[in-house]
């Protein structure tokens, strides 16, 4: 085995690990109280319960992404990029649960949410190129932020002081 490279068992280990410190800090600061239950919703959102079962998938599918690009790739230069992608995506997944549940900013959330997803639309295009099975794991996560989005700006819109400030 290469220096550097780590066998199947590894690469999934890392995904899974990485995966789950990820969602372990976005859990952390996901806080469902008075504020959240407050706010007005559209009628489509999907129940609470929900949410946790769509990101464990979601989270699974990134993982399996990590792990079959990791062992997609040969280049040191390239894992390096792909590993900095997907950990740009995990900071910025955890950065607006932050700005959304915990400081209370819908507004500033929805701001953020666009580089969240376009960290995932590069992710997709940078593992295209080692792996389609990578980049196309990852497509079940862009569609899921697409209706994060949505919702965010709906909770926005339909909660003042933010509905003020957009149309």
């Amino acid at each position: 085995m290469k220096r550097g490279r780590a066998g199947p068992i590894g690469a999934v280990s890392v995904a899974a690990a990485a995966a789950l410190a990820v969602a372990a800090v976005g859990g952390t600061v996901t806080e469902l109280g008075p504020w959240y239950r407050a706010l007005s919703k559209p009628a489509w959102q999907p129940p609470d319960w929900a949410f946790g079962v769509i990101w464990t998938a979601i989270f699974a599918f990134a993982a399996a992404a990590g792990a079959t690009g990791w062992r997609a790739t040969a280049s040191t230069v390239t894992r390096e990029w792909m590993l900095g992608l997907f950990a740009l995506n995990g900071f910025l997944n955890v950065l607006w649960s932050l700005l959304f549940f915990r400081l209370h900013r819908p507004d500033w959330a929805l701001i953020e949410v666009v580089g969240l997803w376009l960290s995932i639309g590069v992710l997709m295009v940078f593992l295209a190129r080692v792996s389609r099975t990578a980049s196309a794991l990852l497509a079940p996560y862009i569609v899921w932020v697409s209706i994060a989005a949505a919702l965010n700006y709906e909770v926005i819109r339909l909660n003042p002081p933010f509905g003020g400030a957009w149309p």
